[in-house]
């Protein structure tokens, strides 16, 4: 397959099968929102309502709708969007994790994740509808993320304070592409701010250089904690992380950060690698013990769709033919076993042995993001490599 037909690839199971699936089967035209949990085919199978997922379909839609200018798929996220806005917060306006078909509460608001999603959907939606209430939404959460973000768990943390307190890595990691989404409606100087707190925590506090690997959890000064906790890979995050931050170097130039993002993103492929199955591991631990996630051995879509993203970004970027090689790899293992070709979209789970765990297409953690997300990247960041090889032997 040459690189001008991964490009039409992309695009055509983006546009042509997996938006209409979500577009055909998930959105609610009763209560608003949208069913996540959805079978292989579509039929819905549980009308709990996530607000990860909630948002994130918001999201989607909005960010197609700006980048191609369907009306329906801005229709789909205004309907999506009225429906968080009716039901998704608490008194203290944050987040609900998750609420029932018709909107009312079924977890309480213990997740920063939620309103991460949730600033991210209504600071894109009020690009399309250039919506005052929608941006209001997703500035005051966005300064509510900032004031949580030291203890973000808060009161429903499980950890008695003091014996093994730990940083996570997720919320600096999401925070470098959040900042991002908010952009056009902050302050300057509080984008900048945000970016450049962001990236130093994950290349200098959660990013390992002895082992060339970023950790999911260090010591709350920074140090390696030889714990289950501290031990802890997952190698789909630190790839994702990796295609947020070559996203910012370019925007600074900074061709320094760019290439110790690809130094990362190829030992992190090398570490997660099956080399018995093929595919990349859901969890690992850094000195090769146990995991204690029962489901470390799992390959699943997210992490494949993002390590492809980052690979080819680091393709673009620089010209190494190892992000190439790794690329490649990765499209044909993901082709091969995530798409279904038969009923639309993709499986999200299967087994080591790369055969289809679960044959849902959605649910409470697999919804209508990372795939469209991903495709969309791939096959814009697939024209700027065919544009720039095609320039570089012009010359």
């Amino acid at each position: 397959m040459t690189k001008i037909d991964y490009a039409a690839l992309y695009k055509s199971n983006l546009l042509e099968n997996v938006v209409p699936f979500w577009m055909r089967h998930s959105v609610d035209t009763v209560n608003g929102g949208f069913f996540t949990c959805l079978d292989r085919d579509g039929r819905v199978y549980d009308t709990d309502k996530f607000m990860w997922l909630q948002c994130r379909q918001v999201w989607t839609f909005s960010m197609l709708y700006n980048a191609m200018g369907e009306q329906s798929w801005l229709d789909a996220a205004r309907q999506g969007a009225e429906f968080l806005k009716k039901n998704g917060r608490d008194e203290q306006q944050d987040w609900y994790f998750s609420l029932t078909r018709e909107g009312k509460p079924l977890t309480q608001a213990y997740n920063i994740f939620s309103d991460c999603f949730a600033t991210m959907a209504f600071a894109q939606l009020s690009k399309a509808t250039d919506s005052a209430a929608y941006a209001k939404i997703a500035i005051d959460t966005f300064h509510k993320i900032l004031e949580r973000k030291k203890n973000p768990k808060g009161k429903f943390s499980k950890a008695f304070p003091g014996t093994r307190d730990l940083q996570g890595f997720s919320l600096p990691m999401i925070m470098c592409n959040l900042v991002l989404e908010v952009e056009h409606l902050l302050d300057p100087q509080l984008v900048e701010q945000t970016i450049t707190d962001g990236v130093d925590t994950v290349m200098k506090t959660f990013y390992q250089p002895e082992l060339g690997i970023i950790l999911e959890n260090v010591d709350m000064d920074g140090k390696f904690s030889d714990s289950f906790e501290g031990r802890l890979v997952n190698p789909g995050h630190g790839l994702e992380a990796m295609w947020f931050i070559m996203d910012i170097a370019e925007r600074t130039h900074d061709t320094a950060l760019t290439a110790q993002c690809v130094e990362i993103v190829l030992s992190t492929l090398e570490f997660g690698w099956d080399k018995e199955h093929r595919g990349l591991f859901y969890f690992l631990d850094i000195k090769g013990n146990p995991p204690q996630q029962l489901e470390w051995d799992q390959k699943l879509w997210w992490v494949h769709i993002e390590a492809m993203i980052a690979a080819l970004k680091g393709y673009l970027h620089t010209g190494n033919e190892q992000c190439w090689e790794w690329f490649e790899k990765l499209h044909q293992y993901t082709w091969e076993h995530f798409v279904d070709q038969e009923h639309g979209e993709w499986f999200g789970y299967l087994n080591r042995q790369g055969e289809v765990l679960l044959p849902l297409k959605g649910g409470k953690w697999k919804g209508c993001f990372h795939v469209p997300r991903g495709l969309y990247q791939l096959w814009k960041t697939m024209e700027r490599v065919e544009k720039s090889e095609y320039s570089l032997a012009k010359s």
